[in-house]
């Protein structure tokens, strides 16, 4: 629904996917750029037990439990593991979910020793429902191990014509934009009273205990191109159609 509403005009301004916004430039043939990175990774490998991992490698010979087949969270596991010398297809069995929820339902139900990839604020959820839960890994350090640069799960994107038709009004909003991201890190439980009144999550506790792990950021410039450029790279190479079919050229890029 976003891309069709930025394709049509219809919006000016959207948050997405970081891999959503490639395409969506592809789609429209470079009339939106990239503003900032908005969130960088939030997914988490857990297991309920009391076993202690040195490195991404020990997981060989598990199950997996994730969302995700064929998407972004896919791509994210398959490479980490691959980049610490396992082979996703022989050396772990990893089985696809639709949602989150039923993730934590099959470790409920699969008991101690179950292993899940979840991205926040359902970790949080998970550790509260799910006897003897922990974090083992979190993908977001994982990532930077093997690929040098940050993991990105969300961008703000802008239409080019509708900054240009306006930049001062473009400046307040990203000022507004850039305080909002420091109020939800600094301001917890103003900002988890918030999630829960607009329905982004059931309760506002869970949302304050969740908060400081989403990673939520205002990266821009330069740093943000180098990290969306190694993110985009390792998509193409496992599926050119998730970043749109090509990598998205420099006129995507704001104020790098």
């Amino acid at each position: 629904e976003l891309l069709a509403s930025m394709v049509s005009g219809e919006l000016d301004i959207a948050l997405l996917p970081a891999n959503a916004a490639s395409v969506l430039y592809n789609k429209t043939e470079g009339k939106i750029q990239v503003i900032d990175i908005n969130t960088l990774g939030v997914l988490y490998i857990v297991e309920n037990s009391d076993a202690e991992y040195q490195s991404i490698a020990d997981l060989k010979g598990k199950t997996i439990l994730t969302t995700g087949k064929g998407t972004t969270p896919e791509y994210v596991l398959r490479y980490v593991l691959s980049e610490n010398g396992l082979d996703p297809d022989t050396d772990v069995t990893i089985e696809y979910f639709s949602e989150s929820t039923e993730v934590v339902a099959q470790m409920t139900a699969r008991g101690e020793g179950t292993i899940a990839m979840l991205p926040q604020p359902f970790v949080t959820s998970a550790l509260s429902q799910v006897e003897g839960l922990s974090v083992k890994f979190d993908m977001t350090e994982e990532w930077e191990k093997v690929a040098g640069s940050q993991l990105v799960t969300g961008v703000l994107v802008a239409r080019t014509d509708a900054i240009e038709a306006d930049p001062e009004a473009f400046d307040a909003f990203l000022a507004a934009y850039q305080a909002s991201t420091e109020a939800a890190n600094t301001d917890l439980e103003g900002t988890a009273a918030l999630c829960e009144s607009y329905g982004i999550v059931a309760k506002a506790a869970l949302a304050q205990k969740a908060l400081p792990e989403c990673n939520i950021v205002f990266v821009t410039g330069d740093e943000m191109r180098t990290a969306l450029e190694t993110y985009f790279q390792v998509l193409y190479d496992a599926n050119p159609s998730s970043v749109g079919g090509a990598l998205p050229d420099d006129g995507f890029y704001y104020g790098a």
